[in-house]
């Protein structure tokens, strides 16, 4: 893992406190993932428009490192935050938009 990409503490904590429980979560995430309809790019972008769509920051800044590692670009993550405006609000879209800049860096 990049340091960019740092797992949340909270997320480390519970995977050492419910080790068996953050097994299975995560078992459960690499089999939706392998099923091979999408490709793993794509598989990307639906799990960050989710992630914006209910307004869940982790989930964004989750997606957005998971995203790097889809080899997304910061703009294609960028895009699906603003592409948000017209289907959840200007506000609420902005709010994505700067939970992804979180993780990708500033665009000036």
């Amino acid at each position: 893992m990049s340091e960019t990409k740092k797992i949340p503490e909270t997320y480390l904590r519970f995977r050492r406190n419910y080790p068996e429980v953050a097994s299975h979560y995560e078992a459960l995430g690499q089999s939706v993932n392998e099923l091979g309809a999408l490709d793993s790019r794509t598989a990307a972008l639906v799990k960050l428009a989710l992630a914006v769509s209910r307004q869940r920051e982790g989930g964004v800044h989750s997606a957005a490192r998971k995203g790097q590692d889809a080899g997304l670009d910061p703009d294609e993550m960028r895009q699906v935050a603003l592409m948000a405006i017209t289907t959840i609000g200007f506000s609420s879209a902005m709010a994505a938009y700067t939970w992804v800049e979180d993780i990708v860096g500033t665009k000036e």
